[in-house]
């Protein structure tokens, strides 16, 4: 295959996925700006979401003080916002288009699908309006997801673009707990309290997760326990367990495929070997921030590592 085809499969699923990620992010900040003044007095959710989609220093630039209005409307739709929802779905559709070919007939349907719909929608959107795109947004990811997996060949147009899916929801999942654990809570709250509960769920809603940790730990929200499934628990798709795993398998059916193993398959296996034999506790005892600061940072050296390896 040739390493533009391969980069383009492999950005075109990144973008799905954080589109959808973006998605789930200012559904969170939506219900937690939803509570009771009192319950929430002290927090900035939507600083919060800015922060979770690492836009903060670029949303500065053109608005002086975060709000509902206008951080929705810069993380959903703004095209001065190379990572809003919208840019997404066009660099995605742009890399569909460059690999017309590779794709099966139903995921290139599925993706221009989604962006001659979303021609038609309004620039910005009211409170009713943005929640039934931010709901249009998490279904037309489940389409071009499960068109992909249903339909598409398991060979390396496959591979290139599960991984680009697992890459990006590994980076999601990390920066959405590593923001609620410094950003939400406000300084004058009680752990455990009122508004950390109602946090946490809404953070375990985002990544749709509430209903699997009540099934794992049958007890209510614990920091340490939700922590333990986002991170740890393979069981659970967008942990980050799970997400290199799949990455694992993903790059040695490439490496086996192409007859070469390198550093992209070395750090993999390396993060994935240290997720296995890590426990919460360690993780707490060490620093929760340190240990997914330094999982970012290893998640963004393999993103380098398979661009030099199979995309450059």
């Amino acid at each position: 295959m040739l390493s533009r085809t391969a980069d383009s499969l492999f950005w075109l699923s990144r973008y799905v996925e954080r589109a959808d990620y973006l998605a789930r992010v200012l559904e969170a900040a939506t219900r937690l700006s939803a509570l009771p003044r009192a319950y929430g007095t002290g927090t900035n959710e939507w600083e919060s979401a800015l922060a979770t989609a690492g836009c903060r220093d670029l949303f500065q630039r053109f608005h002086e003080t975060p709000s509902a209005a206008n951080v929705t409307d810069f993380l959903a739709f703004s095209e001065d916002n190379p990572a809003s929802i919208r840019k997404c779905l066009e660099i995605a559709r742009t890399n569909a288009r460059a690999v017309r070919t590779a794709l099966t007939s139903e995921m290139w349907e599925a993706i221009n699908g989604a962006w001659l719909e979303l021609q038609q929608m309004p620039a910005h959107a009211d409170a009713d309006g943005l929640m039934r795109f931010l709901d249009w947004v998490k279904e037309m990811s489940l389409r071009v997801d499960g068109s992909g997996y249903r339909t598409m060949l398991r060979n390396d147009a496959y591979w290139f673009a599960r991984l680009g899916i697992f890459i990006e929801r590994a980076d999601n999942t990390a920066r959405i707990l590593d923001v609620k654990y410094h950003v939400l809570l406000p300084e004058h709250a009680v752990v455990g309290g009122g508004i950390d509960y109602a946090q946490w769920a809404a953070i375990l809603r985002a990544v749709s997760a509430l209903t699997s940790y009540h099934w794992v730990y049958r007890q209510g929200l614990q920091p340490w326990l939700i922590a333990d499934l986002l991170i740890l628990n393979q069981q659970m798709p967008r942990s980050l367990a799970a997400c290199y795993e799949a990455i694992v398998g993903n790059l040695e059916r490439l490496g086996s495929d192409y007859g070469r193993h390198g550093e992209a398959q070395r750090l993999a296996r390396s993060t994935y070997v240290q997720l296995q034999n890590s426990r919460i506790e360690q993780v707490f005892q060490g620093g929760l921030h340190e240990f997914i600061s330094a999982f970012i940072v290893n998640n963004n050296r393999l993103g380098g590592a398979i661009a030099a390896q199979y995309l450059s």
